[in-house]
């Protein structure tokens, strides 16, 4: 009989691991896949710990500063007008005070901001006007665009950023009762033209 050349047998695979090559070596173990790694924490930035950043607690030492953007409350002395004394007898008190807003208003000085005040005679310019009546003298005054002359125990004659007061005549009492009212008139700086040493007894005694 002829022979019948056998069939090659087909073996089934079976599901597993691979059977690692006869080299003679031990098949190697498959490394863990790494994950990801951790991200370096950066200032500011939220950790697993680490909320919103808190604001900075102050110290005893950084709450007694002030802070800049605040500037300091100015103190009773500082917000005091400054005081000038001219001196002038009472007879060239007048011309001492014309003298005082011309270089006023020489150095940039507004004319609305300057008040002339007088304890004796009026002023010129104030007779003048007057004379006009009181209702055109007292507008000049509300327009507050140049200079007014006025009596020192005018009630109605406002403060201004610098009050000249001319000492041309009055009591010593009248005149240490306007003093101080006139330096309550004056926002930054007060002239005084008279005898400085008659004017620094009445400033003593009106303290």
């Amino acid at each position: 009989m002829p022979l019948i050349p056998e069939e090659p047998q087909i073996h089934e695979s079976v599901p597993g691991p691979r059977v690692a090559p006869a080299s003679g070596h031990a098949a190697s173990t498959p490394r863990p896949v790494p994950g990801p790694r951790p991200v370096p924490m950066r200032p500011g930035r939220p950790g697993p710990k680490r909320g919103p950043a808190a604001p900075a607690q102050r110290t005893p030492a950084d709450a007694a500063r002030p802070t800049p953007a605040v500037p300091p409350v100015p103190s009773k002395t500082s917000a005091k007008a400054q005081l000038q004394l001219i001196p002038a007898s009472e007879q060239g008190a007048l011309d001492a005070a014309d003298e005082a807003v011309d270089l006023l208003l020489e150095s940039g000085r507004a004319p609305g901001d300057v008040l002339v005040l007088t304890t004796g005679d009026p002023h010129p310019w104030a007779a003048h006007e007057l004379s006009f009546g009181e209702a055109s003298y007292w507008a000049q005054h509300d327009a507050g665009d140049d200079v007014f002359y006025a009596a020192a125990d005018a009630g109605r004659a406002t403060g201004r950023p610098v009050v000249v007061v001319a000492v041309n005549g009055g009591a010593d009492t009248d005149v240490a009762r306007l003093l101080p009212q006139a330096m309550a008139r004056a926002g930054v700086l007060l002239i005084v033209c008279g005898d400085p040493q008659r004017i620094n007894t009445m400033l003593t005694a009106s303290v």
